[in-house]
């Protein structure tokens, strides 16, 4: 593995125009053929799962699925005075003839009065799929807005799932603008913290941002063959940005550490080679945990979780292969430009000595012994990677107190982690989306005109052979009598039969006076399923039955990934094991990883819970809270967070590795390695931090919840995790901990030199790292 790395960097070094030339070709390449291919969205059949699943698909066996459909609703413009008939009737008119005439629109329904005949409402229903509608839905909001205009005594406007699902969007995408205007200035100045000298922070961003360019293409072929689910781009952005950064700044800082200490001896090309050799198979070794990790959500058979997959599979690919190829070169040309304004610097300066020799010989003056000056060509300041005086005094209980500092430590991780046994998942839908979206909010009035539309259930049912038509539309109607004698479902709301045109598939339309999310609707899908289903359809034979709609598709979707997560999780647990264990070959350390993954994911996972189920915090964080957890975050984040800590787990231990390979005990390593690799880590952390801090201020719940926890995460993964509890155990755990390494050591051969191109063999090794 070590190799790789090494081989890679030798070449880009020797070759560095070639290899930056080479990167931003491939990065150009990968945009182009991703804009040529164009993004293959999902369908609704991607969406499927569980009961709700079979039933949409027998219903578009039948032609029968739910097709995308616009409200428009016409009120009065002062609140709290009637309707006018004459008004109100006048731009209906006008609205189904400008509907009509557009080639979006199927039918439009006649208008329809509220019981307080203070709304007048206009369904229309449009071509095409149910998720087509949001593509083709802005000429109907256009219509819209014209007749609004046209009729200036009245409120026109237009509500729906397209209408909503465009203005998630359009919110989404200017969220996403805003966390990159917040990111990016944060990241820029963490970096020019961390290495004092502007190219070398903005290297980072370069590399961050174009992998971030070639991952958006590569995702849109990729759509391909597994169809985006509308969250890929936002991943990559998320995560992209974050690791990118990272592994970029895990290879500077250690370039910089080796020139440190060569005191100009060695060419930049051989600095390279020796980052690479360390931290190059760093980067190697965390990219493949991230992955193999992110790899687990295909196990959940779910679209989304596929797209979110394979976007952070592709970013962080393409993240280590940019820390592989063109870092090492770009770093080359800056060490290069470094070195010849240190050698004309010191050119200088010596033709400045000679001159003041030759005025004190003359003079008859004693000549002066020249200064010693270090000047190593260094690309920016650089000092010494020692704990400053916050990481010092985090990392001075664990060195003196180990066993409380590990008790402590443990016990506030497992007091963080305990909300997450009050866990309740929700499906997110439209009434979880922001109110500042326009159409959620014509949304909301018109569930308060019409209560009867707040959700539906669907009982579709499918019959061997048309013959048993008869019976099915008679077992449909007594179900139908059933719920209307039910308080849970809408008494004012006629049910209605669909049958498709051979007879064999039938649906039946029930309302429900609450929304999807709340309990009575719940309740009221758990009555029909379980009680007037079997009792209307129980003795008709030769048919099959399933229910979807609003509630069913929310309810089975969660039961779907709650069914998942076991085997999602079991297979997380495993490969972070088996990875940890071939990076280290220590089996101890291994099962520090899971744990200390297990505990910090766990304690973030706890902390979201506390404060995104409950209201407390919807003043400061400025969300609605949803009385529960979005259904995807958990999996979705002990899924990230798992790969995202090996970053820190690897790096951090790798540093402990070097310094036992170097003869040190197992004690003066810990502390070595930690006090050594804490700097960037902590800069690295400042950077995830900030990063996925960004998404606490969107709109969307379910992105504000994926940011507060990754970030608390890593927070604690950083301060917590790998400057207490981790040295707290390795010191306790001595030298048992290394017992494997040990002996590989003794059987390993030892490395060779390292050869500078300028000067020849080095006097350094690269020292083992695995």
């Amino acid at each position: 593995m070590t190799s790789l790395p090494v081989r890679t960097a030798r070449w880009s070094a020797r070759h560095p125009w070639t290899a930056i030339a080479g990167w931003f070709a491939f990065v150009i390449l990968c945009l182009g053929v991703g804009i040529t291919v164009g993004t293959n969205q999902a369908t609704s059949v991607d969406f499927r799962v569980g009961e709700a699943g079979r039933a949409e698909a027998m219903a578009a066996e039948g032609g029968l699925e739910r097709r995308p459909t616009e409200q428009i609703l016409i009120r009065s413009r002062a609140d709290g005075l009637p309707l006018d008939t004459d008004r109100a009737g006048a731009a209906a008119r006008d609205i189904t003839e400008r509907m009509r005439a557009l080639p979006e629109v199927d039918t439009v329904a006649e208008p329809v009065r509220s019981r307080d005949g203070n709304v007048l409402m206009v369904s229309v229903v449009m071509h095409g799929p149910e998720l087509e509608g949001r593509k083709n839905v802005v000429p109907l909001l256009e219509q819209t807005a014209a007749v609004g205009a046209a009729h200036p005594g009245l409120i026109v406007e237009e509500t729906g799932s397209p209408a909503i699902s465009k203005g998630v969007n359009d919110q989404r995408d200017e969220d996403l603008a805003l966390s990159e205007r917040i990111t990016l200035p944060v990241t820029l100045i963490t970096l020019l913290l961390v290495f004092g000298s502007v190219v070398m922070a903005a290297v980072p961003l370069l590399l961050a941002l174009s992998s971030i360019a070639a991952a958006l293409g590569l995702s849109m072929a990729a759509s391909h063959l597994l169809p985006d689910a509308g969250v890929g781009t936002n991943m990559i952005l998320l995560v992209g940005l974050a690791v990118g950064v990272d592994y970029t700044l895990f290879y500077l800082k250690r370039e910089r550490e080796e020139r440190a200490r060569a005191r100009g001896t060695l060419s930049s090309e051989a600095l390279v080679e020796l980052a690479a050799a360390t931290a190059g198979r760093a980067i190697v070794v965390s990219g493949l945990a991230v992955i193999v990790s992110t790899a687990t959500l295909y196990l959940a058979t779910d679209v989304i979780f596929s797209s979110l997959a394979t976007g952070t599979i592709l970013v962080v690919a393409v993240a280590v292969v940019s820390s592989l190829t063109v870092l090492p070169a770009l770093l080359v040309k800056i060490g290069q430009r470094a070195e010849r304004r240190a050698a004309r610097t010191a050119e200088r300066r010596a033709h400045r000595a000679e001159a003041r020799a030759e005025r004190r010989a003359r003079s008859g003056k004693p000549a002066r012994a020249p200064r010693r000056r270090d000047r190593a060509g260094h690309h920016g300041a650089y000092r010494e990677d020692r704990p400053g005086r916050l990481t010092g005094a985090l990392l001075k209980p664990a060195r003196t107190r180990p066993v409380l500092t590990l008790c402590l430590s443990v016990l506030l991780l497992l007091g963080l982690a305990a909300p997450a046994l009050g866990l309740k998942l929700v499906d997110p839908g439209r009434d979880t989306f922001s109110r500042d979206i326009p159409a959620v909010q014509v949304y909301d009035r018109l569930n308060a005109a019409f209560p009867e539309l707040s959700s539906q259930h669907r009982v579709t049912v499918r019959a061997a052979g048309p013959d048993r038509t008869a019976d099915v539309h008679r077992a449909l109607t007594d179900l139908g009598r059933r719920t209307q004698g039910d308080p849970l479902f809408a008494a004012n709301a006629e049910p209605r039969i669909l049958t498709s045109v051979d007879g064999r598939i039938s649906v039946l339309e029930v309302a429900v006076a609450h929304t999807a999310t709340s309990k009575e609707a719940g309740d009221s899908l758990t009555r029909l399923r379980q009680v007037h289903l079997p009792a209307a359809l129980g003795r008709v034979t030769g048919i099959e039955s399933a229910v979807s709609g609003d509630v069913a598709r929310g309810r089975d979707y969660v039961d779907h990934e709650n069914a998942k997560l076991p085997l999602v999780l079991g297979f997380l647990l495993l490969v972070t094991f088996l990875m940890t264990l071939w990076a280290f070959r220590s089996v101890v350390i291994a099962l520090l990883g899971v744990v200390l993954n297990l505990l910090s994911a766990g304690a973030a996972l706890g902390a979201l819970v506390a404060v995104f189920q409950g209201t407390w915090a919807e003043g400061v964080l400025g969300f609605d809270s949803l009385g529960a957890i979005a259904s995807r975050v958990p999996l979705f984040l002990f899924v990230i967070l798992f790969g995202l800590s090996m970053d820190y787990q690897v790096f951090v231990v790798s540093r402990i590795k070097e310094a036992m390979d170097g003869g040190m005990s197992a004690r003066r390593a810990v502390l070595d390695g930690i006090e050594r690799s804490a700097k960037v880590v902590t800069s690295a952390a400042v950077v995830m931090v900030t990063v996925f801090g960004a998404f606490v201020a969107l709109h969307l719940t379910e992105m504000k919840q994926m940011g507060f926890c990754l970030a608390l995460a890593v927070l604690l993964d950083a301060v917590v995790v790998r400057l207490m509890v981790l040295p707290a155990l390795l010191l306790l755990l001595g030298e048992r901990a290394w017992n494997p390494l040990r002996r590989s050591r003794r059987t390993a051969p030892a490395p060779g030199p390292v050869a500078d191109p300028a000067t020849g063999p080095a006097g350094r090794t690269v020292g083992n790292v695995g």
